[in-house]
């Protein structure tokens, strides 16, 4: 794994707002930047991500069978008992879930260690799939990649597939997110695209005017039942809805299904770490108030069991001062996770996002900044695969 320096597209920011990336700036700074791209080779993408995180995977559905069955383990994830029910019955009823996306460290060096899984809401869906496959593919019509070059990124076909594979073409779906973000509505209308290349008849409906008819069932503004919804809205936010009550006997099926909201949940962490100790890809990780104080004494990262875009993180024990990021999170309980030095290329950290389509590990897409933690406007950068 490396950093090389790749010259920018002619005109790339005018497709881009044609595309609808409207995006690749934000606040005068720029989010997508292909003034260098991350080279791997073809061993360390199957080997180091793509194997590993087929296999976390695996571990995260063996974490959910017992976090359901036990209801000690959901009142520590503080999951709502009244919703537990409804969670558990998703899960043996095997709901189908669409994506998910693990957050690696990772330089080639050693084995890629997890940070987290954003198993319900993770967004840059459309920078991965769509926007970073054309430029590996118009760098190659210009000579400035390898004609072989290629990229770990089926995350299009996978996502067509796998709409294809729940419901029958021309199934009504309603894809929400709120009003006025635009990157969660970028996420959206691609997914729109994909559902609607898969032959179904997507809608959208903001997440702010999705309501309830006179029988309980969830509707859109204009009075439309909604049967299926892929919603870019949280479960533990959901559940605080005034709608919340509801969503237990509503006839709809959710994307991503209820018993995601067990994997959407930092305190997964030292589940998967009680449940698989010293796995190569896993942090040592705790409930706060259950570490020793050998592993208290060094460096270690404090995460809320809720949060977004590396709000309220907290790093100890690199020096007389925390690192901390704002944010309003943490009222549930936080975990505490080994420290992972992060990859530095330059002046730049980088993390890996590594996405899971249907249940397979589909493509990754990475993230830098110059602060060690990746947040909401830290730069997408693209990735080839080549041997030289």
């Amino acid at each position: 794994m490396k950093r090389i320096a790749v010259p920018e597209r002619p005109g790339w920011k005018d497709e881009a707002e044609r595309l609808g990336f409207g995006f690749h700036t934000m606040y005068g700074a720029p989010y997508w930047d292909e003034t260098h791209a991350y080279q791997f080779t073809l061993r360390e993408i199957e080997d180091d991500l793509e194997d590993p995180s087929q296999e976390l995977y695996g571990m995260c559905l063996d974490l959910v069978d017992r976090a359901v069955r036990d209801d000690s383990l959901m009142d520590k994830m503080a999951i709502p008992e009244k919703y537990r029910s409804w969670i558990r019955n998703s899960w043996e009823q095997q709901q189908p879930s669409l994506y998910g996306r693990f957050d690696f460290f990772y330089d080639g060096s050693g084995p890629a260690k997890l940070l987290e899984f954003n198993a319900d809401t993770p967004t840059a869906l459309y920078e991965t799939g769509f926007f970073q496959w054309i430029w590996l593919e118009q760098q190659m019509a210009a000579g400035v990649l390898p004609t072989d070059s290629d990229q770990f990124n089926s995350v299009q076909d996978r996502l067509i597939e796998r709409f294809a594979a729940m419901f029958a073409p021309g199934y009504h779906i309603h894809f929400a997110s709120s009003k006025d973000h635009d990157e969660d509505r970028a996420t959206v209308r691609y997914l729109e695209d994909c559902a609607r290349q898969a032959g179904l008849i997507p809608h959208f409906v903001a997440v702010e005017e999705i309501g309830l008819d006179g029988e309980g069932r969830f509707a859109d503004a204009d009075s439309f039942v909604i049967d299926a919804l892929f919603k870019l809205y949280p479960y533990e936010d959901m559940l605080r809805e005034d709608y919340g009550p509801y969503l237990p006997d509503a006839p709809i099926q959710l994307l991503e299904p209820p018993w995601k909201a067990v994997l959407s949940n930092k305190a997964i962490l030292p589940l998967l770490w009680q449940m698989f100790p010293d796995h190569p890809n896993l942090l040592p990780s705790y409930f706060e108030g259950e570490a020793d104080e050998a592993f208290l004494k060094g460096p270690h990262v404090r995460k809320p069991f809720f949060s977004r875009e590396g709000a309220n993180i907290t790093v100890r024990g690199l020096g007389s001062e925390e690192l901390s990021t704002p944010g309003g999170y943490g009222a549930e309980g936080h975990i505490l996770q080994a420290y992972a030095e992060p990859p530095k290329f330059g002046d730049d950290y980088v993390m890996i996002g590594s996405w899971i389509i249907g249940g397979q590990a589909s493509g990754i897409c990475l993230r830098e900044d110059k602060a060690p933690v990746t947040q909401d406007l830290s730069r997408f950068v693209p990735h080839v695969i080549l041997e030289s």
